[in-house]
């Protein structure tokens, strides 16, 4: 659990299973535009989320593509946002 955890847990990752969620699966030189990042880069962070089983990567002809392997990930990733919201409010509101 630990593993998903800390693999999701990067921004540039977050940007790439949000890449992800919109097109399904995708081939690294379709993530690299989206998420801004340099190749190498981007090679690390996949391997981490394919490491991890976030995602699962296939090679077809000289194209690797990758897609997220369960999509429950992204109640993880929504839960994780809500909650984050919900500090920044507590934090911004002033007690009296």
């Amino acid at each position: 659990m630990s593993e998903i955890l800390t693999a999701i847990s990067h921004p540039n990752r977050i940007k790439i299973l949000n890449a992800l969620k919109k097109e399904n699966v995708l081939c690294g030189c379709e993530i690299l535009p989206r998420v801004g990042l340099e190749q190498s880069n981007l090679s690390r962070h996949l391997s981490t989320l394919v490491k991890a089983g976030v995602i699962i990567s296939w090679k077809d002809g000289v194209r690797m593509n990758y897609k997220v392997a369960d999509k429950r990930i992204y109640d993880i990733i929504n839960l994780a946002e809500k909650i984050s919201a919900k500090r920044s409010n507590v934090r911004n509101s002033v007690i009296v």
